[in-house]
């Protein structure tokens, strides 16, 4: 992982000689860990994995005069995949554990998939969006309240409300 000063390097290279290398070596450094926390939110739609992850990094590379340093390039990169994510969805109206909505009830999974990865599957669809992000970045990105607050724009205390409601959902899914 990329120290923040190596971050703040890459990025001033970025913006101040239009180095598309130093850019490229922040895809590298942030593409895996963006890419699965996209594949997650999107259920496993690999597709529309794919078409938000690029989208995510082309508009991180036309807005990184914005970057300001504030907080880690990572969380910034984080910040533009989630408001991808909700856009395409707003676009496209489609469930994806929208609030509201019941999930659904049908699965669909290869027949290697392993029984916790269905149970994590289940559960993911259980939750709404907005539970289904932090949840991901909270347990699978490893992120602090106080960065997925940054990331969603959400009050640390609503995280934590809608982390403990994903809890007791998730919870009910698994023991149903």
């Amino acid at each position: 992982m990329l120290s923040r000063l190596e971050e703040l390097a890459l990025v001033t290279r970025c913006v101040a000689a239009d180095d598309r290398n130093a850019f490229g070596r922040l895809v590298k450094e942030y593409s895996p860990g963006l890419r699965r926390f996209l594949l997650n939110l999107t259920l496993g739609d690999a597709s529309l994995t794919d078409d938000l992850s690029q989208e995510t990094f082309l508009k991180a590379y036309t807005s990184i005069r914005s970057f300001q340093g504030l907080s880690r390039f990572k969380t910034w990169l984080y910040r533009i995949a989630c408001n991808e994510f909700y856009t395409y969805m707003r676009k496209h109206k489609e469930g994806f554990g929208d609030a509201g909505e019941t999930p659904s009830e049908e699965l669909s999974f290869s027949h290697h998939a392993t029984e916790a990865r269905i149970d994590v599957q289940t559960c993911l669809k259980a939750l709404t969006r907005t539970e289904r992000t932090i949840v991901l970045l909270f347990y699978l990105e490893d992120q602090p309240i106080k960065k997925i607050a940054e990331i969603t724009s959400l009050p640390q205390g609503t995280i934590k409300s809608y982390l403990s409601r994903a809890r007791v959902k998730m919870a009910k899914v698994l023991q149903s």
